[in-house]
């Protein structure tokens, strides 16, 4: 028997659909590692909540194995990569209900296709500094 690829893609997208359909706003919890393509500056004890809702991102494509888009921190457009591995959960901001899963372990780099992430990239993601100024929102009119 082959093996079955993993149910975890699958419930992402049903929960994030779910929560627009019912007009939440569809939050990712994920742990930041090395393949991890976050903001650094607002990782907070190794993990970063993503809001994923269609007026916050850009280009949001989640397939079985990355979650990829673009979206604003700090008024700055960053591309943002998560490995479907990294999501630790997907919920409502509103209710807090959604789905949440164990961490699945790193993959060494080189068992990534090319055109994921290349080895450069991660190391680059590996050795920026990390800013510890506290994030501020501002009100735009």
């Amino acid at each position: 028997m082959t093996e079955l690829t993993s149910t975890k893609p699958y419930m992402v997208r049903a929960i994030h659909e779910w929560c627009v359909d019912n007009a939440c706003t569809p939050h990712l919890l994920v742990a930041v590692n090395s393949q991890t393509r976050v903001p650094m500056a607002y990782v907070k004890e190794g993990e970063i909540v993503l809001n994923l809702n269609y007026t916050a991102t850009k280009d949001l494509h989640i397939d079985n194995e990355v979650i990829t888009f673009s979206a604003r921190f700090g008024g700055i457009s960053q591309n943002l990569y998560v490995p479907m591995s990294a999501v630790k959960g997907i919920f409502a901001r509103e209710t807090g209900q959604g789905m949440f899963f164990e961490v699945e372990p790193l993959l060494p780099v080189a068992s990534l296709k090319d055109d994921d992430v290349s080895e450069s990239k991660v190391e680059s993601t590996q050795s920026k500094p990390v800013n510890n100024k506290k994030p501020t929102l501002t009100i735009v009119k």
